[in-house]
């Protein structure tokens, strides 16, 4: 018998045409990559967009390239993001920091070393001069702990009510070391699935302000750069397959894009996800799934499964990875879905997002 397609195991989205933008496109999950293969990747077109890395790894050639200390050439890594959040500024962060930490992250799970970054800034008649400031110097001290140069920009100012106070758009340029390439479509069969620490702490730590949700500790956002935690990594395993920042979607999102393009299963433990209590209870009063919940300084790997336990207790000495985890494996079975075995023992699917859960948190 013919095994059942993704889409008929999952709850039915209308996502075949719409007239109108919805909040949804912008959510990370479903709706976004119909979007993106509808509409963008036909209209552009190009083998680099359609590999849909969190960056593009280019081969220059001639002049242009980068060189290492031997005069040999280093492949550019180039990503761009654009960052909305509500609250500007939140425990553990700000728009500032995290248009920086979202950029460098997106090119250190490429296997870049990020060295550059340009920012553009769209700003509301009428935000605070005091706000802005600080968000300047907030990713001036991101930048500074992240080793990157902010070296241009663009600002542009919109009419009242038009802009939601300020939207920044970060681009951002690093060097990949010759021979690494590191893809979400590079998975295979018995790798193991890493993540580097507790999974929704970002989005509950936004939504816990939005709705005044008090805990006995504070909840902040996990937002920080990843990339000495993915040098160590690479350095201590070469053979990592692929990493990704799960950030808009969750975890979710960012394992159901590496099935797809994989053309692999992945069976998670739910019993091994790492998961703070206030993030779980967060998650129960609200009606979310933390792993539909954006991270800002987190990422999930796929490993040779003979390199997971090392490469593990490499992760776990640094500050960023303390609390990471193997929470599951690449399979044969199912490709391109993603599939949980629960607390209770069953399995269940799990699907990309639908829809929006938690508006403008990155």
């Amino acid at each position: 018998m013919d095994r059942p397609s993704f889409d008929s195991l999952t709850c039915p989205v209308p996502h075949t045409r719409y007239e109108h933008v919805l909040l949804g496109h912008g959510s990370g999950g479903k709706l976004s990559a119909d979007l993106i293969q509808r509409l963008f990747l036909p209209g552009f077109g190009g083998d680099v967009l359609a590999a849909l890395e969190d960056q593009a790894t280019l081969d220059i050639g001639g002049g242009n390239h980068r060189h290492n200390g031997d005069g040999a050439a280093m492949p550019i890594a180039f990503t761009t993001d654009s960052f909305v959040v509500r609250p500007l500024f939140f425990p553990g962060g700000d728009i500032g920091s995290l248009a920086v930490h979202g950029t460098v992250n997106d090119l250190a799970v490429g296997g870049a070393k990020p060295l550059f970054l340009a920012a553009a800034f769209i700003l509301e008649e009428g935000l605070p001069m005091e706000d802005l400031r600080r968000i300047v110097a907030s990713m001036r001290r991101a930048c500074d702990e992240a080793g990157v140069a902010l070296v241009t920009g663009d600002t542009k100012v919109v009419d009242r009510g038009k802009g939601d106070q300020v939207f920044i758009t970060t681009s951002g340029i690093g060097v990949v070391p010759e021979g690494r390439r590191l893809s979400i479509a590079s998975a295979r069969p018995g790798d193991k699935v890493l993540v580097s620490g507790t999974i929704g702490d970002h989005g509950v730590a936004i939504m816990s302000v939005r709705e005044g949700l008090e805990f006995e500790t504070v909840l902040e956002s996990d937002s920080a750069p990843l990339h000495d935690l993915t040098r160590i990594m690479l350095e201590a395993c070469p053979d990592i397959r692929a990493m990704r920042d799960p950030t808009r979607g969750g975890v979710s999102s960012a394992l159901n894009e590496l099935a797809a393009a994989s053309n692999v299963g992945v069976r998670l433990e739910e019993s091994a996800l790492p998961t703070r209590p206030e993030v779980r209870a967060a998650c129960e009063m609200l009606g979310l799934d933390p792993l539909y919940v954006a991270n800002e300084g987190k990422l999930i790997a796929a490993v040779p499964s003979e390199d997971a336990e090392r490469l593990l207790s490499v992760m776990r000495r640094h500050p960023l990875g303390e609390n990471a985890a193997v929470i599951g494996e690449i399979v044969d079975d199912h490709p391109g879905m993603v599939v949980m075995r629960s607390l209770i023992g069953g399995e269940r699917v799990v699907a990309m997002l639908a829809g929006e859960q938690l508006p403008r948190i990155c």
